[in-house]
């Protein structure tokens, strides 16, 4: 089940950068930081946790500014 987590944030995160609408973009690769971050505690990794919570507070900074 965690598996299916990473890959789901994988395919979220890929999808981001295919998207030409910015706040579409950053909305789908908050959705993917947020599971990358659950992926990253059940597998105990926290430089995965750190740089998806990272930029996931980057993404909802812009999504508010904007």
């Amino acid at each position: 089940m965690i598996t299916i987590i990473g890959y789901v944030a994988l395919v979220l995160t890929i999808m981001s950068f295919l998207m030409k609408d910015i706040k579409l973009l950053r909305f789908i690769n908050l959705l993917a930081c947020i599971l990358f971050v659950i992926y990253g505690y059940y597998i105990n990794s926290y430089p995965v946790i750190l740089v998806n919570a990272v930029v996931g507070v980057i993404n909802v900074v812009y999504l508010v500014k904007n």
